[in-house]
């Protein structure tokens, strides 16, 4: 075995031996009784993430949307939910983005939150709409100096020369920000994930995991037609629960 290779294989198992290492769930859980969850999921997100916010979560609101780009291929990041309400799970980012331009072909995509503080998940899967252009001005101008900057820094996922040219351009927007707080980005848009699958997932210790789905069936009752030509489940009507095995 070489140097180099002797190298490599003991940096693998130092990193094999830490992950080993990790526990998770080393905490009290809240105990889950699916029985006693409300009708729909709406109010049992709020409950869980208010229950997040006070067990000390850090940054309950971040979440993962997972859409599927032209080939049909999966792609993930981690964004902000900026609404969840009786239309659906709410986040925005620029139209001309990678998620932009992979919703706007392929408009479905799953959600994620993960809350380790107790041992909590969320999935949420559905159609997305864009909002209007009225609905996604307020919500840009909703949030902070920061976040004006950034989007009207803009051209989000494309290729990046060097750091200063992004020094450059986040100087100028964050002067744009400060002095022109109504400032325009037609790119910016809020998305909706109208949901017919919410799932709520409560770890255990001894791994016997509580797992609660809500869903609708497939041309449930106030099923647009769309829809229901494309054999979609419907985002209105009333929820089915079901447990699942963990």
């Amino acid at each position: 075995m070489t140097d180099a290779s002797a190298t490599a294989s003991t940096a693998q198992r130092a990193f094999r031996d830490l992950l080993h290492a990790q526990r998770v769930w080393d905490i009290e859980l809240p105990a889950f009784d699916p029985a006693a969850a409300p009708q729909a999921p709406l109010p049992l997100f709020h409950a869980w993430f208010a229950e997040a916010v006070a067990a000390g979560q850090a940054e309950p609101h971040t979440m993962t949307l997972a859409t599927a780009d032209a080939d049909g291929l999966p792609d993930v990041r981690t964004l902000m939910l900026h609404d969840a309400d009786e239309r659906g799970w709410h986040f925005a980012t620029h139209a001309t983005s990678a998620k932009g331009r992979q919703l706007a072909s392929r408009p479905h995509a799953a959600l994620g939150f993960y809350w380790p503080a107790q041992g909590r998940q969320v999935r949420v899967r559905g159609p997305v709409t864009a909002c209007s252009a009225a609905e996604s001005r307020a919500d840009l101008h909703a949030r902070s100096t920061g976040a004006l900057a950034s989007a009207l820094v803009g051209r989000q996922s494309e290729v990046l020369g060097s750091t200063g040219e992004l020094d450059r351009a986040s100087d100028a927007a964050w002067q744009r920000a400060g002095t022109e707080p109504e400032a325009e980005v037609t790119s910016w848009t809020r998305y909706v994930v109208e949901p017919y699958e919410v799932e709520f997932f409560q770890g255990d210790a001894r791994r016997r995991h509580v797992r609660l789905r809500y869903h609708r069936e497939a041309g449930a009752a106030g099923a647009t037609g769309a829809e229901e030509a494309s054999g979609a489940p419907g985002t209105a009507g009333t929820w089915q629960r079901e447990l699942l095995w963990p």
